[in-house]
């Protein structure tokens, strides 16, 4: 492998042991009930956390691959249904080309804080919740056992969780942005390609916003929510105000792939500010900018067929990367 691409996923989680006395069976019905009984794309949880119907539908409909993805899944086509043959033929695929696929899985907003939205399950703020993701565990163990390198992101945003998510959005927060960046890089650490590429210092800042989130812009609470502090670190090069968000390199060697975990204080606009998302953050502990790919409603067939495009129209852009870093939401 010369290098290696980075596809960041919103879909599922880890590889670990499940926490004793709690009932993954249990807490599944009641995700299923809520978004059965829910009429937008917001579920309301507990203590100002909100939730999407389709991740609460996606856990509670239990396996997603195989068979059971014909009825589970909300791909439009057939043959785009099951996730495990998308992701071992795309393997396949780099594998002749010498490039890396590393699996990047974002874990579910409600399995990182479960009795947010179930009273099935206890767990206390300031500790790690127990480990529900049963069906993700079991398909990420069918992915590495085909040679895909897997990512465990669950330990890690457990550590700090009142700070890893959006309380009033679907995504991620900028801290585990940060968080995610550092853990990828150690995963980078000793690819022989790495020695090889130019390193620059860039510049960052930490900075504060405030944000009202994508699932409580069509809630009709009264009164709305407040608006929630976000903590950012904005990456890039020194300007006469601030700082210069970086531009994705076509010439990197590793491509991120993703859906809108991966554009979230990235581009702007709906996603709220330029310069602080998860590529800015790779991009500094790495030393060198990433190319991006990213798609804001499907990050695995859009960003695929993207990609398909660009290498067609430049095959000499396709022979310069190593790394595939990949990154969406599946199910939903």
């Amino acid at each position: 492998m010369k290098h290696a691409w980075i596809w960041v996923s919103m879909m599922i989680a880890g590889l670990q042991g499940l926490a004793p006395a709690q009932d993954p069976a249990a807490f599944f019905k009641d995700c299923a009930a809520k978004a059965e009984a829910a009429t937008g794309m917001t579920v309301p949880g507990k203590d100002g956390w909100f939730f999407l119907r389709a991740e609460l539908r996606h856990l509670g409909a239990g396996e997603f691959w195989g068979e059971a993805a014909q009825k589970v899944s909300a791909a439009a086509r057939a043959d785009s249904k099951d996730p495990l043959v998308a992701l071992l033929d795309f393997k396949q695929q780099l594998d002749k080309l010498g490039i890396e696929l590393i699996m990047l899985p974002v874990p579910p907003k409600a399995c990182i804080y479960p009795e947010k939205i179930s009273d099935t399950v206890t767990a206390k703020d300031t500790e790690p919740p127990p480990r529900l993701d049963v069906n993700h565990q079991a398909f990420y163990k069918l992915l590495k056992e085909k040679g895909v390198t897997v990512v465990d992101l669950f330990p890690e945003l457990t550590q700090s969780r009142a700070t890893m998510y959006c309380r009033t959005d679907t995504h991620w927060s900028g801290l585990a942005c940060v968080k995610v960046a550092k853990l990828l890089a150690k995963e980078l650490e000793g690819r022989p390609w790495m020695k090889d590429v130019k390193k620059t210092t860039f510049e960052s800042e930490i900075k504060t916003i405030s944000v009202s989130g994508d699932l409580i812009r069509d809630l009709k609470t009264i009164p709305p929510p407040e608006p929630e502090n976000l903590m950012l670190r904005y990456v890039g090069t020194k300007a006469d105000k601030g700082l210069k968000p970086l531009l994705a390199d076509p010439k990197s060697p590793v491509l991120v792939l993703s859906d809108s975990h991966g554009l979230v204080f990235h581009s702007g606009d709906d996603m709220f500010t330029f310069g602080a998302g998860l590529t800015d953050q790779l991009a500094l502990e790495l030393g060198f900018a990433a190319d991006e790919i990213g798609s804001k409603g499907d990050g695995i067939t859009a960003v695929r067929a993207d990609l398909y495009r660009k290498a067609k129209a430049d095959p000499a852009w396709l022979a310069g990367k190593g790394t595939y870093i990949r990154s969406f939401a599946l199910g939903f």
